[in-house]
């Protein structure tokens, strides 16, 4: 059972119950006695996933809660949403001007079949995202709608989106050239020749997709120029086999080396171990002089936190400009010489 008063929420353990957990324990991470009611406070307006486990480890819901998150990790969780929650639904298309098509090919990088699905605009795209976990933003998130949306509005540029589904996601996120250069030189050689070249690529990822993303580009910053990271995991390491505990090698890398002609969108969860991670990521943005928008939601590690991310995080990447609106133009490409100067400074800490 939950009560909220304000920024507080009690929390009482159904029978059985030993331990609350949630975004804000990093769920079994750091698993919270729960003999008597707990009372926590949270961030004004915050959207709270959690569940109970008991003294065995095993996942226990609550039977009083039936919020349940529209895409939750585990059927156990429930979900609180304290006053002046802010969250919504993104508007998506229900009749899609462009077209979804499922692709498999074998990948001699990685030794296995790969799939992935690719959303392709009525109108010819000025660029290309591949996003990781592309499974789960295809069918949880359905971000092609979002941005078949956002493209009849006329708030974007037309973009084709590629869905990259994963098999193992840690080992292939993890700082694996094997999986850089099935996107490089399987994936990116695929798509162009079937579906045609766009004037430029981007990436986008959650938590460890939303680290490699980062990584990626980085590395191939001829390659890539747009950056989406909700979550991103930067404490990972490639020597390091704990993510919520490894040191940020990521953000180091990025602070030991030039500015590239990258631009990114960078959020997090003020309910989540990844957020003094990020804002030191966001931080190294605005020291580097990166073109960037960064914002935090009150909210945690979860799918439907990221949701709030899919507009604001296209708007930015790929917004048209507001005097080519309604006029048509030519997508504006970034290079080094103009990037800095092209783009308006951004605040560093995006708040809500």
């Amino acid at each position: 059972m939950v009560e909220v008063q304000d920024e507080c929420v009690t929390f009482t353990a159904p029978p059985g119950a030993a331990c609350l957990i949630g975004d804000f324990s990093d769920w079994d991470e750091r698993p919270i006695p729960i003999s008597t009611p707990v009372t926590l406070e949270f961030p004004q307006g915050a959207y709270v996933e959690y569940a109970f486990l008991d003294t065995e480890g095993t996942m226990l819901a609550d039977p009083m809660n039936t919020c349940t998150p529209r895409n939750g990790w585990y059927e156990e969780h429930r979900y609180v949403a304290l006053p002046g929650c802010s969250y919504t639904t993104p508007l998506r298309s229900q009749e899609l001007n462009g077209t979804v098509r499922r692709h498999e090919r074998y990948s001699n990088a990685l030794g296995e079949h790969r799939t992935y699905h690719v959303y392709e605009p009525a109108t010819r795209p000025s660029a290309t995202m591949y996003v990781h976990d592309g499974d789960a933003f295809l069918r949880k998130l359905r971000l092609h709608e979002v941005v078949d949306s956002l493209t009849k509005q006329e708030c974007i540029h037309p973009i084709r989106v590629v869905f990259i589904v994963p098999q193992d996601r840690e080992r292939e996120y993890w700082f694996n050239e094997r999986y850089e250069r099935f996107v490089l030189d399987e994936l990116i050689p695929a798509v162009e020749s079937q579906y045609g070249v766009s004037p430029e690529r981007a990436l986008w990822g959650a938590s460890l997709g939303g680290m490699v993303s980062a990584w990626l580009a980085l590395r191939n910053p001829h390659i890539f120029a747009r950056v989406a990271s909700q979550s991103g995991c930067f404490t990972a390491h490639p020597q390091g086999t704990n993510y919520y505990r490894d040191p940020e090698w990521l953000t180091t890398q990025f602070t030991d080396s030039a500015p590239q002609p990258l631009r990114f969108y960078v959020e997090t969860g003020q309910i989540e171990w990844l957020l003094a991670p990020n804002r030191r990521f966001a931080a190294m943005l605005v020291d580097k002089g990166y073109p960037h928008r960064y914002r935090e939601w009150p909210g945690g590690h979860n799918w439907t936190t990221w949701e709030q991310g899919l507009e604001p995080g296209l708007k930015y990447l790929f917004a048209l400009p507001p005097t080519r609106r309604n006029q048509g133009g030519a997508w504006p490409h970034v290079t080094p010489d103009t990037i800095r100067g092209a783009v308006p400074p951004v605040p560093a800490t995006w708040l809500i």
